[in-house]
């Protein structure tokens, strides 16, 4: 059941203020018996659900008696303090994270071999779409067949946008894909890559239907391979991430004759 201490208030907090819709204006000893807050805390209540500016003080009676904000009002401005609480919890956060992408890029890259795989449509796009985010230098995409079981334009526009962010932190894209794989991609991802990629000189897109499967070259020494399921031909099963430099250079050196016969993208 929802509470005004969701919204921040202290037990004692939210009791006096329930107390003061019923009892009117009263003192802060009346208010004590009717909320059942000690004498002892009352007035540190009062005090603190008066600075939420929930309650209003008349401050020329004696005793002074407080009285309390109507409830819209009153729930209206503990949202807008956790709203501001929220935004500046967010900038913290930002700042932090700031920081701490600063420290860690700073340490030695790891130059071991290393493999991993994500198996499952969900897994398979995250697995690509943190690879591309990890792009430093240069990105080579080859792209044969679509991508079925999830929503294709989701994908493609998702993908896109690492594209873009990848460009403004200064990292080319190459991308190679058959005609069946851009007849797939949907007129949003059309009019992105018109408006904001086709015209960047580190950005370029050619067709060649002599490609088959799909992968992704990271820097010339990371590679990530889509693999089909084996029961339903054009579906991805999965995908096996690699780092091996002299596996991927091997495979790089299969992509550079079909992308110099492939033809700049006319989309």
């Amino acid at each position: 059941m929802a509470s005004l201490r969701d919204l921040g208030l202290s037990e004692y907090e939210a009791r006096a203020y329930r107390a003061l819709l019923n009892t009117g204006p009263t003192t802060a000893k009346e208010l004590s018996r009717a909320s059942d807050v000690p004498m002892g805390r009352i007035y540190d209540v009062l005090n603190s659900i008066e600075q939420y500016n929930l309650v209003r003080s008349q401050t020329a009676s004696r005793p002074k008696k407080y009285v309390a904000v109507e409830p819209s009002t009153a729930l209206d401005r503990l949202l807008d303090d956790k709203r501001r609480e929220l935004e500046e919890k967010a900038e913290q956060y930002e700042s932090i994270v700031d920081t701490l992408a600063d420290e860690l890029d700073a340490a030695d890259p790891v130059e071991e071999q290393f493999w991993t795989a994500a198996v499952g449509p969900e897994e398979t796009v995250d697995l690509l779409l943190e690879r591309l985010a990890a792009a430093d230098d240069h990105i080579v995409m080859v792209a044969a067949d679509p991508v079925p079981e999830r929503d294709m334009q989701t994908v493609s526009e998702d993908v896109l946008a690492q594209f873009e962010d990848a460009l403004d932190r200064g990292v080319s894209v190459d991308i190679l894909m058959t005609r069946k794989m851009v007849e797939s991609l949907s007129a949003n991802v059309g009019e992105r890559y018109r408006s904001a990629l086709q015209n960047r000189d580190d950005f370029d897109v050619r067709t060649n239907d002599d490609v088959t499967g799909s992968f992704n070259i990271i820097d010339g020494v990371e590679i990530c391979i889509q693999v089909p399921n084996p029961l339903s031909s054009g579906d991805a099963f999965g995908m096996i991430d690699l780092k091996d430099p002299e596996f991927a250079a091997n495979v790089h050196g299969e992509f550079v004759p079909r992308w110099e016969e492939a033809e700049p993208l006319v989309f």
